[in-house]
């Protein structure tokens, strides 16, 4: 099924912090854009004469927000979100596929608490969930534990106020300060990093069966936060988590080379040059092949490819993916094993 594609109009940009804002996007007129809280957006930007494509979380919810939201942090060194923030204003036309993700809330009616585990930018899907849940499960307890370098850096911080005093019986936030400079009287302000002594304690009196977890942050942050739910053997069914890069270890890399591959697209055959380490994707790219793609993470299907010749590994995936059949590989994580490779698209 062909991929939808929009343009849309920034119709506000709002400064979070320092290093982040949020694009706020009007819906089209016509062809509504339906989504999900806790999906993400795809934008595309042609930038120095080539065509960038970057996927972002919204940080808006469909059940509360008329705009459509996604927040992005500058990257240091990052072509795509530094291209926004020094250029991108209100009135841009931009380029976006349609929502994509499955990152989103399962309704459960045996649920009771919802806890978001977040750090720095892993909130934007987070708030999107979070919104939602307080809007439509009000017997639901919702708790955010957030962590930042200081209360300065901390997205959404006025946000997540305003939803504090609104929802002041149904929510509750801690914050993980790793520059702490705040009154140690406050026990919802902790210094440090989200650790595992923390995470035993808040839910020690809980069911634990009747809990929800949502998860985004840096790997050190997933493991942390699930090993200390398998030592209260939490369900893995009510543990979901958001993934915004390959996990990738050296040692998979070992029996890597640098490969010739031949990239079959829209009826045309492109030899290109794979070196070790990166992906067929990234390759293709840089070669001026203009393939689909939008996660880079081996969540979607976008830049799927079919091997029609020699043999090739997908290195890096953190989610099983019983989807694909044998001939299939995300080409964003795709590395060649041989010299005699040709992939389909």
């Amino acid at each position: 099924m062909a991929m939808k594609n929009y343009t849309l109009k920034i119709q506000e940009i709002r400064k979070e912090t320092k290093d982040t804002i949020t694009l706020c996007f009007k819906q089209p007129g016509l062809r509504k854009i339906k989504y999900q809280a806790g999906q993400y957006l795809t934008l595309s930007l042609q930038i120095n004469g080539r065509k960038y494509t970057r996927p972002y979380s919204f940080s808006s919810s469909p059940l509360v927000d008329s705009l459509l939201e996604t927040t992005i942090k500058r990257i240091p060194d990052g072509i795509f979100s530094n291209h926004i923030h020094d250029t991108i204003q209100v009135g841009d036309m931009v380029e976006v596929m349609e929502p994509m993700g499955d990152f989103v809330h399962v309704t459960n009616e045996t649920i009771n608490r919802i806890y978001f585990w977040g750090v720095g930018s892993g909130i934007t899907p987070l708030l999107s969930i979070l919104k939602e849940v307080l809007i439509s499960n009000p017997l639901v307890q919702v708790n955010l534990i957030y962590g930042n370098k200081n209360f300065e850096s901390t997205i959404f911080l006025d946000t997540i106020n305003q939803l504090l005093v609104q929802y002041e019986s149904q929510l509750k936030v801690w914050h993980f300060h790793t520059q702490y400079t705040h009154d140690k009287k406050n026990h919802f302000v902790k210094c440090g990093r989200i650790n595992q002594e923390f995470i035993l304690h808040l839910l020690k009196d809980v069911v634990i069966e009747k809990t929800a977890h949502y998860i985004c942050g840096p790997v050190d942050l997933k493991n942390t936060i699930k090993e200390a739910l398998a030592v209260l053997e939490c369900p893995k069914a009510t543990i979901f988590s958001e993934d915004f890069e390959l996990v990738k270890n050296p040692k998979d890399f070992e029996d890597i080379l640098t490969q010739h591959v031949n990239i079959r697209f829209q009826g045309n055959d492109t030899l290109v040059e794979v070196l070790k380490g990166k992906s067929i994707l990234e390759s293709a790219l840089d070669a001026g092949i203009e393939l689909p793609y939008s996660c880079q993470t081996g969540s979607c299907n976008t830049c799927k490819g079919k091997l029609k010749e020699g043999n090739m590994r997908m290195i890096g995936l953190t989610k099983e993916r019983k989807d694909l059949k044998k001939e299939d590989y995300l080409l964003c994580c795709s590395h060649p094993l041989t010299d005699d490779v040709c992939v389909e698209i």
